[in-house]
């Protein structure tokens, strides 16, 4: 299995200075690059970080442009952001987060969602029963997967749990997600569609109808995104996007973007500072009713 990685906390929790760095052995580590994908491949067993624990609201997520891809919460003209609470779900209904070593390439276009990648990892729901923490490294097996098309984009959403979770031996792929967890599907399906009508955007939509694809095709899925990575990784995709400039520094991969523990951007990362949470704005609690649903 995975070794034990910790967190490295800097400033408190809602600011723009906050940050979530992962350790390995006391010493930062890329949560992009150096976590591996595989916790156990034989057993398809791999390693998920969470970046937002179930029931929050604050949109933190790994920053692919700072050096070692610290987890930092999304801002919008320099604003954090925090999904809406669309009843009945608050915040989000999962331990949601990313695999490391994984690039939905935008560059590409699937073949059957018609759509480029987002620039992302991928992105993971956990559906087990323990609430995680920003940062954790979680071990889950896959059972299955969605394509929701964000803003023209393929935004893969996996589904997956936690292996130590009581459930964890029953469930094995996506049928048995409904017969153990009944209306988990639909509501995902419900929350992706509706989570930005609160902020005056539309319903989003899904490829494939929005049935959730079994494990064998998520399997598939996460193959592609890591050879994506590990392109993108060695040089021969460029990291400059139109969107952002990747940080591809690590410090276990090997490649163009390795650097030693001597290296400035990797000296300078700040010791732990943790404080605790900034107030946040009563407002984030707000239930929005959605008329227009169509479940």
């Amino acid at each position: 299995m995975a070794p034990q990685f910790t967190t490295r906390l800097i400033g408190a929790p809602n600011t723009l200075e906050h940050r979530v760095y992962i350790e390995q052995n006391g010493s930062v580590v890329s949560s992009f690059h150096d976590v591996p994908l595989f916790a156990d491949q034989s057993n398809g067993i791999l390693n998920m970080i969470v970046e937002i624990p179930r029931w929050t609201n604050a949109k933190m997520e790994i920053s692919k442009e700072e050096p070692f891809n610290p987890i930092k919460q999304d801002t919008k003209r320099n604003r954090l952001r925090f999904v809406r609470n669309c009843f009945p779900h608050h915040g989000y209904i999962w331990n949601y987060g990313a695999f490391p070593q994984t690039w939905e390439d935008p560059n590409v276009t699937h073949a059957e969602t018609k759509a480029k990648g987002d620039n992302d990892p991928l992105d993971v729901c956990e559906i087990g029963e323990q609430v995680g923490y920003v940062g954790q490294v979680k071990q889950v097996k896959v059972l299955g997967i969605m394509a929701l098309l964000d803003e023209g984009e393929t935004d893969w959403k996996v589904i997956v749990v936690d292996v130590h979770d009581p459930l964890a031996s029953k469930l094995n792929d996506v049928e048995d997600v409904e017969r153990h967890l009944p209306g988990l599907i639909r509501a995902t399906n419900e929350w992706f569609r509706i989570y930005k009508i609160p902020d005056g955007k539309g319903e989003n939509t899904f490829a494939f109808s929005g049935e959730a694809k079994n494990k064998k095709y998520a399997t598939e899925i996460i193959h592609e995104c890591h050879e994506a990575w590990r392109r993108l990784v060695s040089g021969e995709t460029d990291p400059k996007t139109p969107s952002c400039d990747i940080s591809i520094r690590n410090l276990t991969v090997g490649g163009v973007g390795t650097v030693s523990p001597n290296d400035s951007t990797y000296t300078s990362i700040p010791p732990d500072t943790r404080l605790p949470p900034a107030p946040i704005d009563p407002s984030i609690n707000k239930w929005f009713y959605i008329s227009s649903v169509t479940v």
